[in-house]
């Protein structure tokens, strides 16, 4: 399995732009689905976005499309996320993940195969 690292985490003012980044282990991230997922206090873990092998296709959740932006770079086993326009309401633990499906979708917890430990990221109004 494919190990997760997350980090640019922060403390943002609404409106401003945060860039997360989640570096890979392993020879096999390229044949995996990368996707984002976040947890508020008190809430359940959400899907956030996600991005297929090649990079090709992508899928926002309805929260957060026009504003955050998701890549990635296999030569580098690294995906990002771009957040633009942030709001309170982004306030959550971000989580990088690993999985299975072809990136035009929703990714299902349940395919998911391996979670990174989570990056704080904090916007304050």
């Amino acid at each position: 399995q494919v190990q997760l690292v997350e980090s640019g985490g922060g403390l943002v003012q609404a409106g401003g732009s945060l860039r997360l980044s989640c570096a890979a282990s392993g020879r096999t991230f390229s044949s995996y689905v990368m996707g984002w997922f976040r947890q508020a206090p008190g809430k359940a873990r959400e899907f956030v976005t996600v991005i297929s092998c090649s990079g090709g296709s992508t899928y926002y959740s309805d929260s957060v499309k026009g504003r955050f932006t998701i890549s990635r770079d296999n030569a580098k086993n690294t995906v990002y996320l771009q957040m633009n326009s942030l709001k309170p309401e982004d306030t959550a633990v971000y989580y990088c993940a690993a999985g299975s499906g072809a990136g035009r979708t929703p990714l299902l917890q349940s395919n998911v195969h391996s979670w990174g430990q989570g990056t704080q990221v904090t916007v304050s109004s």
